[in-house]
């Protein structure tokens, strides 16, 4: 919790007491539930890592571990050294960060080898959000969160790359010594101040992003709302997706009473984003699931794998390689249902221990 009381002290001194509620008010709360806002006292805290995830990959912290990894996966999973670079990169990068790593062998790369690139970039999640779930998480899963999400980012790893493999199957590899890895900074100062600004984009697209897609959700269930009840309940979005998603949600090991709450969760997930579902899993007044459960899908859930990630995705690859947008237009749609299939396995994994 060091890091989220780093964060706290760095926003209360910008923001004042908006950022930690009560506590520093200048007037009486009646009701300090209502006084935290999730702008200034939670997503603050994806600056402060993405700063301090540059100051590391420049150290070289984060590109030893990065190295390692890929060589462990290298082999095993019978990948190329720019795809098990970036794939392993993802575990501590985002999904648009990790392939700027090996930029210049994207023009090359078969589509089997794009495809695994963009699956894995969906099937984990960034370090920088990582503090942003265990603080919204801590209450239900106590400490030790960090560690469930890292181990879920690394299960979603090869699982990716089974899932690639089996929808495009290729012999083709692209391979290269990873020796320049850690020169993405010129300087401290540097990882500084480009990780900082990456982070400030990071916050303004996540807080804008779950503005729009919780005021779609309220909009299409106003709109669900006109039709008559079924089951003594009105007709949402959450339980549509429920409905679908559910038989996969009993697969990964939910028992059948709660799978249809699960399966709103994977539906929300994969509709609108990781995020909005990780605070729907919070919310245990709505979503009763039992312990075991409640802990597939803390894993299931981890991982970008969600429509607005494509666009991401998308946008982003095809500003490092215009040349290949077609290619990457191609593979985009069967990356996501790969990804969803992987972080899905992490939950099944989970789920048989």
């Amino acid at each position: 919790m060091t890091l989220k009381e780093a964060n706290d002290y760095g926003t209360g001194f910008v923001f004042g007491y908006l950022a930690d509620g009560a506590p520093n008010a200048p007037f009486e709360i009646s009701n300090e539930a209502n006084t935290f806002i999730f702008a200034f006292g939670g997503l603050t805290l994806i600056i402060v890592m993405s700063a301090i995830s540059a100051l590391l990959w420049h150290w070289r912290v984060i590109p030893v571990l990065v190295n390692a990894l890929s060589l462990i996966f290298k082999k095993p999973l019978d990948v190329g050294g720019p795809v098990g670079l970036s794939a392993t990169a993802n575990i501590f990068l985002g999904q648009v960060e990790a392939p700027l790593l090996v930029r210049p062998y994207l023009a090359t790369m078969s589509k089997n080898e794009l495809l695994i690139l963009m699956t894995v970039g969906m099937s984990t999640i960034a370090g920088s959000v990582m503090v942003i779930y265990t603080t919204m998480l801590s209450p239900i899963y106590g400490l030790g969160l960090i560690g469930h999400f890292l181990t879920a980012s690394l299960i979603s790893v090869p699982a990716g790359i089974m899932y690639a493999n089996i929808m495009i199957p290729s012999d083709t590899k692209t391979d290269f010594p990873a020796d320049d890895s850690s020169k993405m900074y010129s300087s401290t100062m540097d990882a500084l101040t480009r990780g900082t600004q990456a982070g400030i984009d990071i916050f303004l697209n996540v807080a804008a992003m779950l503005i729009v897609v919780m005021a779609l959700v309220f909009l299409v269930n106003a709109t669900l709302g006109v039709l008559p009840d079924i089951q003594g309940q009105p007709l949402t979005l959450e339980r549509i997706v429920g409905w679908i998603f559910a038989p996969l949600a009993w697969c990964m090991g939910i028992p059948w009473q709660e799978s249809q709450a699960a399966g709103e969760l994977l539906g929300v997930k994969t509709i609108l984003n990781e995020f909005v579902a990780y605070i729907y899993l919070a919310d245990t007044t709505t979503y009763v699931l039992s312990e075991k459960s409640s802990l597939i899908m803390l894993y299931a859930l981890c991982g970008f794998a969600n429509f607005s990630s494509v666009g991401i995705l998308l946008s982003g690859m095809s500003a490092m390689v215009p040349e290949r947008r077609e290619d990457l237009i191609a593979v985009s749609v069967k990356a996501l249902w790969a990804a969803l299939l992987a972080s899905c396995m992490t939950g099944f994994i989970v789920g048989i221990l």
